[in-house]
C-alpha cells in the first residue's frame, strides 16, 4: 500500500526537517504536539506539519509513524504509541529511528508488536535533510520494506537485512566514531587548556594534523547545542559495545564529556540561538573553567 500520510514523533531538530522534506515531496505529514515544547510546536509549524489532538487519532490517520527524538524518550514514546494502537485496534507501522542500542531497539519492537503494530528498526546517519544534505535511514526487520516508498524524498532509505537490531547497530557503530571522536578531541583540548598548553598543542597540530585541527575549529563551537542529547547517545553506544563483549568505557567517557559540556550556559542555546561568533578557543576555555570550578 503506498504511503500517503506519515506521522513524525517528534518534530524536533531532525524530525521537523524530515517532515518538511517528505511534505515537499507530496506526503501528508502529521504529528501530535500534546505535551511538547513551544519550540517543537514552532518547528512543526515552520515545516508545515499538521497537528492532530491525540495519539489515537494519529495512528488512525498515519500510514507510517517515524519515531525521531532523544534516546531517553524512545521507549516511553513506544509505550504511548502502543497504548494508542491497542485503543484503536490499528496495526500502523512504527519505525524507531532513534540512536539506541540493538537491545533497546528489540525491546521497543516487542512493545509495538505486542500492541498489534508492525515494527521497523531504523537508524539515521547524516544531518537533517536540506538542499545540500540527504541523510541515510538504514532499516531492518521483517517490515523494513514498508519504508521503501520514502526513498528519494529528501532522505535515502537503505535496507540492510531482515533482523531487528541491524539498523540500530549500524547507527551505533557510525556514531561511536563520529560523535565519539568529537568527545575525545574535546577532552584533549580541555586537558591542554587546564595544563596551559593549548597554544603549543595547536601549533603542533597545525603542522602535523592540520585537517583534524580545521575540523575541530569548525565543530567544537557547535557541540554545546547537542551535548545534552548526545550524552544519552554515548550511553547507548557504550551499552552496545558491552553487549558484544567490548569495553564500554570509551563511550562512557564520551558521555561524561558531553554531560560536563551540557552543564555549561552554552548548552542552553538552541540551533536558532547558537552564538556563531564563538570560537573553538572560547568554547574550550569556558568548559575548562567549568571543570576547574567543579573540582
Amino acid at each position: 500500500m503506498p504511503i500517503e500520510t506519515v506521522a513524525i514523533l517528534s518534530p524536533g531538530d531532525m524530525g521537523h526537517a524530515v517532515g518538511r522534506a517528505l511534505g515537499k515531496h507530496g506526503l501528508n505529514v502529521i504529528t501530535c504536539l500534546a505535551g511538547r515544547s513551544e519550540r517543537t510546536a514552532g518547528l512543526a509549524r515552520q515545516a508545515g506539519i499538521r497537528d492532530v489532538p491525540t495519539l489515537e487519532e494519529l495512528v488512525r490517520q498515519a500510514d507510517l509513524v517515524l519515531s525521531i527524538l532523544v534516546p531517553a524518550r524512545a521507549s516511553g514514546l513506544a509505550l504511548e504509541v502502543a497504548a494508542a494502537l491497542k485503543a484503536t485496534g490499528t496495526d500502523t507501522p512504527f519505525a524507531d529511528c532513534n540512536a539506541v542500542s540493538p537491545k533497546t531497539t528489540r525491546e521497543i519492537g516487542e512493545i509495538i508488536t505486542g500492541a498489534g503494530g508492525r515494527f521497523i528498526d531504523g537508524g539515521i546517519v547524516g544531518g537533517p535533510p536540506s538542499d545540500t544534505e540527504s541523510p541515510r535511514i538504514y532499516v531492518s526487520g521483517p517490515h523494513a520494506e514498508l519504508m521503501a516508498g520514502l526513498d528519494g524524498m529528501g532522505i535515502q532509505v537503505r535496507p540492510i537485512g531482515g533482523d531487528v537490531g541491524r539498523a540500530s547497530g549500524l547507527k551505533m557503530c557510525y556514531a561511536a566514531m563520529t560523535k565519539g571522536t568529537s568527545a575525545l578531541q574535546l577532552a584533549i583540548l580541555t586537558v591542554a587548556e587546564r595544563l596551559g598548553l593549548t597554544d603549543e598543542l595547536c601549533a603542533e597540530w597545525e603542522g602535523s594534523q592540520a585537517e583534524a585541527l580545521k575540523r575541530m575549529n569548525a565543530q567544537v563551537p557547535r557541540l554545546p547545542v547537542t551535548a545534552r542529547r548526545w550524552t544519552g547517545e554515548m550511553e547507548e553506544i557504550a551499552a552496545t559495545f558491552e553487549q558484544v563483549g567490548v569495553t564500554p568505557h570509551f563511550h562512557l567517557g564520551a558521555a561524561e564529556m558531553y554531560r560536563l559540556l551540557g552543564q555549561t550556559a552554552m548548552a542552553d542555546e538552541t540551533p536558532e540561538t547558537l552564538d556563531r561568533s564563538r570560537t573553538r578557543e572560547q568554547t574550550v576555555a569556558a568548559l575548562a573553567k567549568a571543570v576547574g570550578e567543579a573540582n
